[in-house]
């Protein structure tokens, strides 16, 4: 039998399942709709991505590399940036009748120790400042389509959680971060600005 990664049949014919099956599993199970959206929001996002004019090469490292915290790395212009991919919690979608709002989870799959500039360390799921430099939020949720919304790290919110320091509090990227539809500061729809910026900082 052909290992899987050789194996040129269609996931619903080697798992003999059909397509309404599959689709069924994924709306009761909500867990594996996460999943799927996830992995199907970074392939959406590598599409795009790789549209751009200006982008020669995108990468992506192992998820499992603690030390590379993002989804794609991008050749900009020469220059290498990375891009950390995340999607809406589907339960936080509002709609006023003008305006979508929902909230991305931006932090780690697991926890692991983070060390800050005063010395402290943490035992947390939360991202640091730094650790990447675009944030593209998924925003399919909205409207069943591939939209994104992108930040640079820098301008995103940081934690508040009252039994971190000051310090470890402004170096701790928000777990919870809000996003509307359209866009509003610090998020816009085109990357290309941010990658600008970045690559102007980049060459001072």
């Amino acid at each position: 039998m052909p290992s899987s990664a050789n194996d040129p049949r269609s996931i619903l014919e080697r798992w003999s399942i059909t397509d309404r099956q599959l689709t069924q599993l994924v709306d009761e199970n909500p867990s594996l709709r996460g999943i799927m959206l996830g992995y199907v929001a970074e392939h959406k996002f590598q599409e795009l991505i790789e549209r751009h004019p200006e982008v020669s090469r995108s990468k992506k490292y192992d998820d499992h590399d603690r030390d590379r915290k993002s989804d794609r790395v991008v050749t900009f212009a020469g220059k290498e940036f990375s891009i950390e991919v995340k999607s809406l919690q589907t339960n936080s979608i509002k709609h006023d009748g003008k305006r979508w709002t929902g909230k991305a989870q931006v932090d780690g799959s697991d926890r692991r120790i983070v060390k800050f500039r005063d010395g402290s360390e943490l035992n947390t799921t939360l991202l640091l400042r730094g650790q990447f430099d675009i944030l593209a939020v998924n925003c399919f949720a909205f409207q069943q389509r591939w939209d994104f919304a992108f930040a640079l790290n820098e301008d995103l919110p940081t934690s508040r959680f009252k039994k971190y320091t000051v310090g470890q509090q402004q170096q701790l990227i928000a777990s919870l971060i809000e996003v509307a539809w359209p866009p509003e500061p610090p998020f816009v729809t085109d990357p290309t600005p941010l990658l600008q910026r970045l690559l102007r900082r980049s060459k001072r």
